[in-house]
């Protein structure tokens, strides 16, 4: 049963309904053997047949591959390439490209962006035997961002490293999940942006309520992996390679966003309610409350020379009609703004699942 929290049961009388929802979803790929440098030379002795051909300018032809399939693939089929300036915003970049026909499916447009990767550094010993080391600090590489849709769960995003061994972080979005499956069961839903701001908030609150269930750790792993291998991973190693070579993703969390959506009977009274929780509890919020509220009570122990978590709550009024309230403690944050007329939307958000202390697998 999922639990009432006190503003919603305190406020009920003047709701229409709510609904609780699964945002942002981020999951990295790791190869499990690729992590180690034995590991490493395993499974390059699986796909070679010996580890003699295991130097840096292998590793670089093998990447020079990858890029020179992508290219010659996305001009043959007619998907749009595009080598992205630093800072653009990949995700806003791929909407004039999303596919107006809500029933296509597949990959539609690929962007390429320098980032951080693992990257392997060879040395040979006397006997000839290869070392392998991580280039510290990571070195920023060619990643590929595969912008497909899925049927189930719509726009996804799959960045993947061009160098071996080809770690991916994966994109989702909970609402476009519900969205699809409201579509297939008839459920009236009217969205603004990533929110429902209208129709039946009961049945897509009981829909959002399936993402948190056992279930959705297979929904998770199976799309990654229906487009993991078959979209992204083929390019680096046909599918006789992988095989051969045993190539195969793990998945954990990096990030995730929790929506808590409130939907007002008038726009007035969200307005009211809203600016009086803001005129609260800004005056009386501060550090000490902030230890307490996300569970860092005890004094922190810090490296000498690291920088301290950022903790701090911030009232953002610089768009028109818009104030949204932040709250900030290290990779954790805690967000509240009006959406549409009537709508009230809470957000929490791990920037880092680490900031949660509870694991980062998957399960």
């Amino acid at each position: 049963m999922k639990q009432v929290d006190d503003f919603s049961a305190y406020h009920d009388e003047l709701l229409d309904g709510r609904y609780d929802c699964v945002d942002r979803i981020v999951l990295n790929g790791y190869f499990p053997l690729g992590q180690q440098g034995g590991g490493f030379r395993t499974w390059w002795r699986a796909l070679t047949g010996s580890d003699e051909t295991l130097d840096e300018p292998h590793l670089q032809r093998l990447a020079g591959r990858f890029s020179r399939r992508v290219h010659a693939w996305a001009k043959k089929q007619g998907i749009p390439l595009i080598h992205c300036a630093p800072g653009q915003r990949k995700h806003e970049l791929a909407e004039p490209y999303l596919p107006r026909d809500p029933d296509q499916c597949g990959l539609f447009l690929i962007l390429v962006a320098k980032a951080p990767a693992l990257v392997w550094e060879v040395q040979h010993s006397k006997n000839g035997v290869p070392h392998l080391q991580r280039k510290t600090p990571w070195p920023y590489v060619n990643h590929y961002h595969f912008h497909l849709i899925d049927p189930d769960w719509g726009h996804i995003t799959i960045k993947m490293s061009g160098h071996p061994p080809f770690g991916i972080q994966v994109m989702l979005n909970g609402h476009e999940w519900v969205e699809r499956q409201a579509r297939r069961q008839t459920i009236s839903a009217s969205k603004e942006g990533n929110c429902f701001v209208g129709g039946s908030f009961q049945a897509l609150d009981r829909l959002a309520d399936t993402l948190c269930d056992e279930h959705a750790i297979g929904r998770l792993s199976e799309v990654c992996d229906r487009w993991a291998y078959s979209s992204c991973l083929c390019f680096a190693l046909d599918l006789d390679e992988q095989s051969r070579s045993r190539f195969y993703y793990r998945y954990s969390a990096f990030q995730i966003e929790y929506s808590r959506n409130l939907l007002f009977t008038r726009g007035s009274t969200l307005d009211a309610v809203f600016q009086g929780l803001i005129d609260r509890t800004r005056r009386h919020l501060d550090v000490p409350k902030l230890r307490t509220i996300f569970g860092y009570k005890d004094r922190p122990h810090r490296r000498q020379g690291k920088k301290p978590p950022p903790m701090a709550r911030v009232l953002d009024q610089s768009a028109y009609d818009l104030t949204v309230f932040k709250v900030h403690f290290g990779p954790l944050t805690l967000k509240l703004y009006d959406k549409g007329a009537r709508v009230l939307r809470i957000e929490a958000i791990a920037h880092n699942v680490k900031g949660l202390r509870c694991g980062k697998s998957v399960e």
